[in-house]
């Protein structure tokens, strides 16, 4: 549990301390490796350089104010794109000892909208890196990749199950989680399309409103969507043909805000459902409101995997720290910096579980430690988080960005 009020400041300040320390160590000459060191993280892979956790490393490493690890921040980056495939996808994973890429099983698809995410950022806090211009083809290949997986109509990426950072759980077809990275890369390299992108995502994954689309297969959809899902006032986690999530994702719910596809009111629902599914009691976040349980048609033989997807484990309804650090962002720039500082103790508390073992993720009821300890997003996310609570310019907000109805909200009223 957090600590009392009075040692807060101290706790974070302890926090970003120890945060900075974990991510020196983690870091080898090819990047940041996703977790420390030692032979369970060894024969699970976590020494690799992981798309999705390099990126999210990268910007908290720029974020850091320490001079090493902010020059180090692009080099896993750099990494990743020297494996990069022909056809411009990312890897999920590069393994840095054998030199060898990985795009896991039916193809990740987020490894490259992070690694696009974390080039423009970078760029933007610190603009001499000049990484976009240095890599401006291996960015046109990324793109291009991502764009033969978008949907010529809805303008939305379409992904099978499995194929994101929930990579052992079912959401596939239109998945939330991606579209608001995808809607957040449209904006910051300003490509076609972003408007579409951004009402599509609104209609179909959040069919509760008044108005719905025109296009009659998105009417279908939305339709079946609005007549069985329950409405938490969250986006749904995912569309498909005939079935949908209405599980309540986290993740997805608080990039959306982050990432601009939430106006200031559909903002201020989602932060008040999550309140109230009390995913961030008592530590943020439990990444799923109400876990897919065994006996649900959603339920795969896969979700064993290692025994972790069980109802309150793993992507299925555990605590995940570093989910924790985009949540006190999206707090902060909905301008609820209370709430968000008093969430950002709660995450260096969880950091601070097993004597700062920084563990990969909680059982979401019994709050007992799991995972790998070590894991370098965790001190990442803390850092962005921090960060978010004082640094006016927005680092999430689509800054130079055209034509788009969606803005990042500055301010929404407890």
């Amino acid at each position: 549990m957090a600590k009392s009020p009075g040692t807060s400041a101290g706790l974070i300040d302890e926090c970003r301390r120890r945060s900075i320390d974990l991510l020196l160590r983690n870091l080898t000459p090819q990047g940041m490796q996703a977790a420390s060191p030692s032979k369970k993280a060894a024969a699970r892979g976590y020494t690799a350089i992981f798309g999705r956790d390099a990126a999210v490393c990268a910007i908290g490493m720029a974020l850091s104010g320490n001079a090493r690890l902010e020059h180090e921040a692009e080099t896993g980056l750099l990494t990743l794109g020297d494996h990069q495939a022909t056809n411009g996808q990312i890897p999920k994973f590069v393994d840095v000892h054998k030199s060898e890429a990985d795009f896991w099983y039916l193809g990740c698809i987020d490894a490259t909208l992070w690694w696009l995410i974390a080039i423009a950022l970078l760029d933007r806090i610190d603009g001499s890196r000049k990484l976009r211009r240095r890599l401006a083809s291996r960015i046109r290949r990324a793109i291009f990749w991502l764009q033969c997986q978008e949907h010529q109509t809805f303008r939305l990426l379409q992904q099978n199950e499995a194929s994101d950072w929930a990579d052992i759980m079912p959401r596939s077809g239109f998945v939330l989680y991606s579209n608001a990275l995808w809607h957040f890369v449209k904006m910051l390299y300003r490509l076609p399309q972003a408007a579409e992108t951004w009402s599509n995502a609104n209609h179909l994954f959040n069919p509760f409103g008044d108005s719905l689309v025109t296009y009659r297969r998105a009417q279908l959809l939305a339709d079946y969507a609005r007549s069985r899902a329950r409405n938490r006032g969250l986006y749904l986690s995912f569309v498909n043909f005939a079935f949908f999530g209405d599980e309540g994702d986290a993740f997805g719910n608080v990039l959306a805000i982050l990432c601009g596809l939430a106006d200031a009111p559909q903002a201020r629902r989602v932060v008040r459902a999550l309140e109230r599914a009390q995913v961030n009691t008592p530590y943020p976040v439990r990444v799923t409101c109400d876990p897919v349980p065994e006996d649900s048609f959603l339920w795969r033989p896969y979700m064993m995997r290692h025994k972790q997807n069980l109802p309150w484990q793993y992507h299925n309804g555990g605590v995940w720290p570093f989910v924790g650090g985009f949540w006190v962002a999206a707090l902060a720039a909905c301008g609820m910096h209370e709430l968000a500082r008093d969430e950002l103790v709660k995450v260096a508390a969880a950091n601070q579980l097993g004597n700062w073992a920084f563990n990969e993720w909680l059982h979401g009821q019994t709050y007992a430690r799991a995972g790998m300890t070590g894991q370098s997003w965790n001190a990442a996310a803390f850092l962005i988080g921090m960060r978010a609570l004082t640094d006016d310019a927005a680092l999430f907000a689509a800054k130079g960005s055209v034509g788009s109805p969606s803005r990042t909200p500055r301010r929404l009223a407890r």
